[in-house]
């Protein structure tokens, strides 16, 4: 499928708007809406008579998902959002008291508070700060001691775009015996994942943004020694064996990453998270990857040439979709109001304007936007 195509047949947003806001909350695709429509027609209609078609959708969710960041099904979890997977590790590790995370201080909150919550278990909570839109390598390396039982960052932080080398830190976390934990929500969707290449001990991702999924359904992994690790906190009746089995009380956790979907699942979600990652399954990632490298370097290039001051990262490895600057004479919030009015959707993130386009978007969108500067 060619770009331009992947634009006109699943993307109606581009007919009315020029859209470079996936950092927030992304459009679906006409995929993923006839895949939650085909469910609301069929509860509407039927009720629960095909109920077990959505338990066959469940279990395709877990293998796409699976095939995205190269695990198996079995280590997947249909979760609510990306907070719930980081909190399945906060909350059911045996932390001792002195132990300590650490994460950097441009992190989303949904990466600090869980581990910010357990200072009331002695833990401290170690932020490697941000320099120059970057957080390097070294730092991080520096900030680690023998004390260090996890290490929490964002795959790509939400602010600057910078994308950690996810590789490096694997095995930096494994050559000290430290949990390493990812919060991939401004990454996944856009860049290749290989959980077992680098050495992710648990990862967690909502779909609503790069994934091109609706909001409320999250997907999360975590490793098999790693599973058996964690106590299950929010233990319900859909986490154990025989979960239909409704008044043998078998309190006997489902021996896979199940055990982890406490309760009913949003399953209008779920069918639109499927068929988003499917999508994306089929368009190729590192296609992808190339394509949204291609319109941010291109973006950038052309705001360099208006005077603006350039916030993100661009050397080779450490770019992503997202692009954070200051334009040269007009406050950020005011630009993106005024972007608003001409129909361009684009967000200001701390005192910056942030643009962040998808594979689908073009050239001519982002001149758009070039020539409100």
């Amino acid at each position: 499928m060619t770009w331009s195509t992947l634009r006109q047949t699943e993307f109606p947003i581009c007919a009315r708007w020029v859209f470079l806001n996936h950092a927030a909350v992304a459009p679906l695709s006409n995929r993923a809406r006839r895949a939650m429509e085909w469910l609301l027609d069929d509860v509407t209609r039927n009720g629960t008579a095909n109920a077990g078609q959505w338990h066959q959708c469940y279990q395709r969710c877990r293998e796409a998902a699976a095939r995205l960041v190269g695990a198996k099904p079995t280590d997947i979890a249909l979760l609510k959002n990306t907070t719930e997977g980081l909190g399945v590790v906060a909350n059911g590790l045996d932390w001792r008291e002195g132990d300590n995370v650490v994460s950097c201080n441009v992190e989303f909150p949904a990466n600090i508070y869980p581990w910010m919550n357990l200072a009331r278990r002695g833990v401290d909570l170690r932020l490697v700060p941000e320099r120059d839109g970057r957080v390097p390598f070294e730092d991080i390396e520096a900030a680690l001691d023998a004390r260090t039982r996890v290490l929490a960052l964002s795959f790509v932080e939400f602010g600057s775009g910078f994308r950690h080398d996810l590789e490096r830190l694997g095995a930096l976390c494994a050559s000290r015996g430290v949990l390493f934990v990812v919060d991939a929500i401004q990454g996944l969707g856009v860049f290749p994942v290989d959980v077992a290449a680098q050495q992710i001990d648990a990862l967690s991702a909502d779909g609503h943004k790069w994934l091109l999924a609706p909001e409320g359904c999250a997907l999360f992994y975590c490793t098999p020694a790693l599973r058996e690790q964690l106590e299950v906190v929010n233990v319900g009746w859909w986490g154990v064996v025989n979960a239909s089995d409704y008044l043998n009380y078998d309190f006997t956790l489902r021996p896979d990453a199940r055990r982890f979907e406490s309760g009913t699942l949003n399953t209008v979600g779920v069918y639109g998270l499927t068929a988003a990652i499917e999508l994306l399954l089929e368009l190729d990632l590192d296609r992808v990857a190339a394509r949204v490298l291609e319109l941010t370097d291109h973006l950038c290039e052309g705001l360099l040439g208006k005077g603006c001051e350039l916030l993100s990262s661009r050397v080779a490895g450490e770019a992503s979709g997202i692009v954070s600057f200051v334009p040269p004479s007009e406050d950020p919030r005011a630009f993106v109001t005024r972007a608003e009015g001409e129909g361009i959707i684009i967000a200001c993130r701390d005192r910056r304007v942030r643009v962040s386009p998808h594979c689908y978007n073009d050239e001519s969108d982002l001149n758009a936007l070039l020539a409100l500067l």
